[in-house]
């Protein structure tokens, strides 16, 4: 998929000139109060601002100059924290913009009832409502989101999705979901409207990119809240210094007491300010990132759980499989040709335009050439399949082929006072056994053979489950097969178990039960029937293929319907989780090095045996705190492209992630200060400004 906010070269020029004037827009106070540290900030530098008007004036506690540089850093601290925080949200805007654009008012061919032939009136998309019936024909653009009900059609999604190869929608299955604003590329549907105006898709995804609704995490709330009470204890810890520098100038009578803008200085540089400024920014980023990988989140909440799964269900049709069982093979009965099989099975399902009756003319015409058309009789009789006789075929004169599951063709044959031969009953369960799907073909009273259909598992996914095995992440698939041809099937993708015969209820009940012994489960789904479980599961991907009903219960939807992204899903949620808390390491470890720049600096005054902590030689007591206040600043620009990229995510377990955080992250967040501050208080000293 395109994106219009990114070049080769990096950000785009547009979006940074944008998230430079929305960084001033921040600056209101209303805004600012949203985060405690960075709101903590803006008001000591409405004081230093204040103080140095005082100055001015001749009334000043320091030198002005002193007070000024302290207060215009304090300031680009704010707009450092507020421009990182627009350039997030600067993607998602530009991206909705992109959607927006995509977006429009076309003619819909509105239809009286669900027929081609009915009477069509000419309607303005936006005049459509849930429940009218659509024709779309080859060229024209689907008015609004709906289910195909009948007909089927090659879509181009690229206005979605940013593919251009096109997806086949049709009526009868999970693929029957179409999206307002793609275009048919050939044939005709007649599609049912599924959602009022405002209320689409394509609105969900401007709404969910934007992130004007974004809430904060359970996980970013507590860190919110813990750095608040960072903050109020050095906020506290500091408000008391100045009484007790006052005092002990009085009491030694010798020495300076502390002024306010060093103790201004002091507070912001201790405040976890790095992580304060970035923390709105990472989780946005998070999504916007999920965006990129063609993935709507709903929430950041979701993408945050996705981090901490460790359950993994999967449905096997569309998901794990391709979603259409091929024909793959014809088993002659004994004493029966397997190309009159063949002609049996192809003519039993030409009438058949699911995927699996196309399958099966393909491979006779593959195998055998097609029948011989003088066996076909113009007054044949096609008898389409049903739940209730589980067989379909075809009635031509004196004969009648039927093809059907095995239990199912039994009961025929008992009918027509025959009965199913034991090697074509052998036959048909070492086909299931193999993971395949058995049909029997009978013609009358006589058994043809059996045929062979195949779930064709996607290719590379058994790789896939392989490195989600190594996440921790077990995998498990359902399906409504029988547990022997679900066993061969789990057994050629690679997962870990299976769920059989899964009803909607019992996939529920699963989901259930995980969580009850503490498990983050997530699901992939893509049908109607996998809605009640999609709801239920922590984290739920439902497939921009499937049916509407699965794309309102789940929490994601992956535009490109390929289950195995849910690695991709994975992976961004550990990502995010891992920045939060590489970049609060590093921020809480900058503090350290900020106590030997500072504090000895601040107290010089007052206590000239401090000097003995100066470290790092810095030049002056003034050049100390400003190189700190600077630094303090200039790491949140430095620190910007890495909360929007992410930390890099390593399948690794917890320990070896903590210990590589604690090196990096921890033992970086100390030497890099020291390296910093003594840098820029070089750079002051040498232009004259310490």
């Amino acid at each position: 998929m395109t994106h219009p906010t990114t070049t080769r070269r990096g950000l785009d020029r547009a979006l940074v000139a944008r998230a430079l004037g929305d960084a001033f827009i921040k600056l209101s106070p209303r805004l600012q109060f949203r985060n405690p540290v960075m709101f903590v900030v803006f008001v000591c530098s409405v004081l230093t601002t204040l103080l140095w008007f005082q100055a001015l004036a001749g009334h000043g506690e320091a030198p002005t100059g002193f007070i000024f540089w302290v207060s215009l850093w304090l300031w680009f601290t704010l707009l450092f924290a507020n421009f990182a925080e627009a350039l997030a949200e600067g993607r998602g805007k530009a991206q909705a913009d992109a959607l927006r654009g995509s977006r429009r008012d076309v003619a819909a061919k509105k239809l009286a009832r669900a027929e081609r032939d009915a009477p069509i009136v000419f309607t303005p998309s936006s005049e459509l409502r849930a429940g009218h019936f659509v024709l779309v024909e080859a060229g024209d653009i689907v008015p609004g989101d709906g289910e195909i009900v009948v007909g089927a059609a090659s879509v181009d999604e690229s206005a979605i999705t940013g593919e251009s190869a096109p997806v086949i929608r049709e009526s009868g299955g999970d693929r029957s979901a179409v999206t307002g604003g793609t275009r048919v590329l050939s044939d005709w549907v007649v599609m049912r409207i599924t959602s009022n105006p405002g209320e689409s898709f394509l609105d969900r995804m401007i709404s969910m990119v934007e992130g004007a609704s974004r809430r904060k995490t359970p996980n970013e709330i507590a860190l919110t809240i813990l750095l608040a009470k960072f903050t109020l204890i050095f906020l506290l810890a500091c408000a008391t210094l100045l009484p007790y520098s006052i005092y002990s100038v009085q009491a030694a009578g010798i020495g300076n007491p502390i002024t306010l803008t060093v103790l201004i200085a002091l507070l912001v540089c201790l405040i976890p300010t790095t992580i304060g400024a970035l923390l709105s920014a990472i989780g946005i980023a998070g999504m916007d990132r999920m965006i990129r990988a063609n993935v709507i989140a709903t929430s950041g909440r979701a993408v945050e759980a996705a981090g901490d799964v460790d359950v993994l269900l999967l449905d096997k049709t569309g998901t794990i499989t391709l979603g259409n069982r091929q024909a793959v093979a014809f088993h002659a009965a004994p004493g029966v040709e397997e190309r009159e099989l063949a002609e049996a099975a192809e003519l039993a399902s030409r009438a058949d335009e699911t995927p699996e009756g196309r399958s099966i003319v393909t491979l006779a015409a593959k195998r055998f050439g097609g029948p011989d058309r003088r066996a076909i009789d113009a007054r044949a009789e096609f008898v389409p399949f049903t739940a209730q006789t589980r067989m379909s075929g075809v009635d031509v004169g004196t004969r009648h082929i039927r093809k059907g599951a095995m239990d199912a063709v039994e009961r025929y044959l008992e009918s027509q006072d025959s009965h199913l031969p034991p090697l074509v009953r052998r036959m048909a369960e070492d086909v299931a056994r193999r993971g395949a799907t058995p049909l029997v073909v009978v013609d009358g009273s006589l058994t043809l053979g059996v045929l062979e259909l195949k779930d064709i598992v996607k290719e590379g996914i058994k790789e896939r489950f392989a490195e989600m095995r190594k996440m921790g992440i077990r995998t498990v698939m359902i399906t409504g097969d029988n547990p022997l041809t679900a066993a061969a099937i789990a057994a050629e993708a690679g997962v870990d178990d299976f769920l059989a015969e899964a009803t909607p209820e019992a996939k529920l009940k699963y989901i259930r039960d995980m969580q009850a012994e503490n498990r983050l489960v997530a699901m992939c789904g893509d049908g109607t029937n996998d809605a009640p479980a999609l709801a239920q599961a922590d984290v739920a991907v439902a497939m921009n293929s499937g049916t509407q009903a699965a794309k309102e219960a789940g929490n994601m939807v992956d535009l490109d319907s390929n289950p195995t992204k849910l690695i991709e899903i994975v992976g961004i949620g550990k990502q995010m989780l891992i920045t939060r808390g590489s970049l609060t390491t590093f921020s809480i470890a900058n503090d350290i090095a900020k106590y030997f720049a500072i504090i000895p600096a601040a107290f010089a005054t007052t206590y000239p045996a401090l000097n003995a902590l100066n470290v790092m030689h810095l030049a002056t007591p003034q050049s100390a705190i400003l190189s700190a206040v600077i630094f303090n600043a200039l790491i949140i620009i430095f620190l910007i492209p890495l909360a929007l990229k992410g930390v890099a995510y390593r399948a690794l377990g917890a320990g070896a992630l903590l210990r590589r955080n604690l090196l990096v992250y921890g033992l970086g967040g100390i030497v890099v200060p020291f390296i910093g501050i003594k840098l820029i208080d070089m750079l002051l000293v040498l232009f004259g400004l310490a």
